[in-house]
């Protein structure tokens, strides 16, 4: 094994290779798993059962340290770790709000704070879908600017003719042939 030192760090492989890269596993929807590194960029690796995972993901995430370091003109990072909270932050509000939401609380029966920590986590929700709703609005614009619309129906075969439904985008002009078909 090289036990040189990075020029770029003074850390050795030995170093890089005991440090514990977290990793994300992600499901596939054509089947198995992608095990992805975000610490280490382009570092990944596929699988097909997550029996394969510790195995797989050792040997993709030393695969990449060991090339990266031969390579000597990458920089490695180290890993990231995410922050610990405590689960406690300090809020200057109004004192008239103060006292609605101590009101509030006394009336449902629970404390202060389990009723802000309620309100809170409501209002993240709430902002969460209201951004999943305006991604979906853009996405239905898009769909909706790439449609073409034209007139579709077919002729019936019998005597009696049936109604066509006749599309078109407003502001659309349609033809006097479409109009024929459709009364």
């Amino acid at each position: 094994m090289i036990s040189t030192k990075s020029a770029n760090t003074g850390r050795s492989l030995e170093d890089y290779l005991a440090l514990e890269y977290p990793f994300n596993v992600v499901a596939d929807p054509d089947g198995g798993y992608v095990v992805i590194f975000p610490d280490l960029p382009g570092c990944m690796t596929q699988i097909e059962d997550l029996d394969e995972l510790p195995e797989m993901a050792e040997d993709a995430r030393r695969g990449w340290l060991e090339a990266a370091y031969r390579q000597g003109d990458l920089e490695i990072p180290l890993p990231s770790y995410p922050e610990e909270y405590s689960g406690k932050f300090n809020v200057r509000l109004p004192r008239s709000l103060h006292r609605r939401l101590a009101e509030a609380a006394a009336c449902e029966g629970v404390s202060l704070n389990s009723y802000v920590a309620g309100v809170l986590a409501r209002g993240d929700a709430q902002a969460r879908i209201e951004r999943r709703l305006d991604l979906l609005e853009e996405q239905l614009e898009q769909i909706h600017a790439r449609l073409r619309y034209q007139v579709t129906g077919l002729r019936s075969t019998s005597r009696q003719r049936d109604s066509v439904p006749v599309i078109a985008t407003p502001g659309e002009r349609i033809s006097d042939e479409a109009l024929a078909l459709a009364s």
